[in-house]
């Protein structure tokens, strides 16, 4: 075999070693597949052009002096950027646009979750119980994103039409789509005091890592709710478990947190007015599937020496 070395290093790597084949890469590939807790000889480690992987264990990427492309399977990619290993001329490239369907419909149940009584008259029922509820309507609420980039964007569209007002945040200026007023990062308190709904879409930085602290959660209105469906380490927890039992916000939906699972002594498993999700935005049934088009389309252009697509800014970290 000519071509690359292409290592899929993950229990589910027959998926994306038939779309590779289905696209007919395979002749012009050595596409080589590991389970997930297997490890690699050094010698395999050593002739790897290309990695498809979860994680690996530490200080592994520096004993593959060939390694020039990382395609990551999440759109967060902190984990890989954090790594020492990770040498400055190898291409890391992510999963962004891959739960631009699944996860906004899940931040939509949220959002009916917490406005209408479906959970409170399911337990009813458990008892026999009839109790008149009344659901509060999300027409003329407004819906504050922080975050504005694929999956929020598609969220806007969707919100937009159940009469949502949409205002949000992103690094670029410019208009978007269904959404109301668009503002930089410097004006997030002014979404956070005018929004119903606050939800985080942030990616990790050393700009918005602990962003949701005691000050940021009191800029927020006291009927007003947090839902974050991007990575825990945007929440500082003790503040935002303060910040609802003092009354200071409404509640929150947390789908994501900074150690998963979450551990049983959290105070967000006991806190009123916080549902805890066991990360299930981005999940989906054929959700390597989707990845898998994504990396073929990359490995289509990492054979032909073209730009990859999706790549990880290092330096804004993702």
């Amino acid at each position: 075999m000519s071509g690359p070395t292409v290592l899929l290093w993950l229990d589910a790597a027959a998926v994306y070693q038939h779309a590779a084949e289905r696209a007919g890469l395979s002749p012009k590939v050595d596409l080589v597949t590991l389970g997930g807790r297997d490890v690699p000889d050094p010698s395999l480690l050593a002739r790897v052009d290309a990695l498809l992987a979860w994680r690996v264990p530490p200080g592994t990427l520096a004993h593959a002096p060939r390694l020039r492309w990382i395609q990551a399977l999440t759109a967060g990619v902190e984990g890989w950027l954090d790594r020492p290993d990770l040498a400055p001329e190898v291409t890391l490239t992510c999963a962004r646009g891959t739960h631009r369907v699944q996860m906004p419909e899940n931040i939509l149940a949220a959002l009916f979750h917490l406005t209408k009584p479906f959970a409170a008259a399911s337990l009813d029922q458990r008892e026999s119980r009839w109790t008149s509820r009344v659901s509060t309507p999300l027409a003329g609420k407004t819906l504050g994103i922080l975050g504005l980039g694929a999956v929020g964007r598609e969220v806007a569209r969707k919100a937009a039409a159940l009469d949502l007002t949409v205002i949000g945040t992103r690094l670029r200026s410019g208009p978007v789509p269904h959404v109301t007023q668009v503002f930089g990062p410097e004006a997030t308190d002014t979404v956070l005091g005018r929004a119903d709904f606050v939800l985080l879409l942030l990616p990790v930085t050393g700009e918005t890592r602990d962003l949701i602290d005691r000050r940021r959660l009191s800029a927020m209105r006291p009927e007003a709710y947090l839902l974050n469906f991007a990575r825990g380490a945007l929440v500082v927890d003790a503040d935002l478990v303060a910040a609802v039992r003092s009354g200071t916000i409404a509640g929150a939906v947390l789908d994501v947190f900074r150690t998963e699972p979450l551990p049983p002594e959290h105070p967000f498993w006991t806190t009123p007015g916080i549902t805890v999700l066991p990360h299930l935005g981005g999940l989906h049934p054929a959700r390597d599937e989707q990845v898998a088009r994504l990396f073929v389309d990359n490995l289509t252009r990492f054979v032909a020496g073209e730009p990859l697509a999706e790549v990880v800014d290092r330096k804004r970290g993702y």
